[in-house]
């Protein structure tokens, strides 16, 4: 995998959930920042058979260097929710 800068906004952030989504209601990509700070992303469903959701990143939501993890979380039609395994991941300063 290449380097992940602060800032960077051309990315995908892509998680397998090695669930079936069928019946998903919502996907939502969660996240801890390096400074401990939370929250999501809006996913959509690439694939649901093989349980793979993205995230487009937009300009400014990788705002921190440093290790941020990310999990999936998904919430089915009949109330079901399933969270992931957390992924770490290090966001590099630009020019670093």
């Amino acid at each position: 995998m290449a380097k992940i800068f602060k800032e960077q906004s051309a990315l995908r952030i892509t998680v397998k959930t090695f669930t079936n989504l069928e019946g998903a209601e919502t996907a939502v990509i969660k996240f801890c920042k390096p400074d401990g700070s939370t929250g999501e992303f809006t996913a959509t469903v690439g694939d649901p058979n093989k349980g793979v959701i993205f995230h487009e990143v937009i300009e400014s939501e990788i705002d921190i260097s440093g290790w941020w993890s990310f999990w999936a979380f998904i919430t089915f039609e009949d109330g079901r929710t399933a969270a992931g395994e957390a992924a770490k991941v290090y966001i590099w300063e630009q020019g670093k």
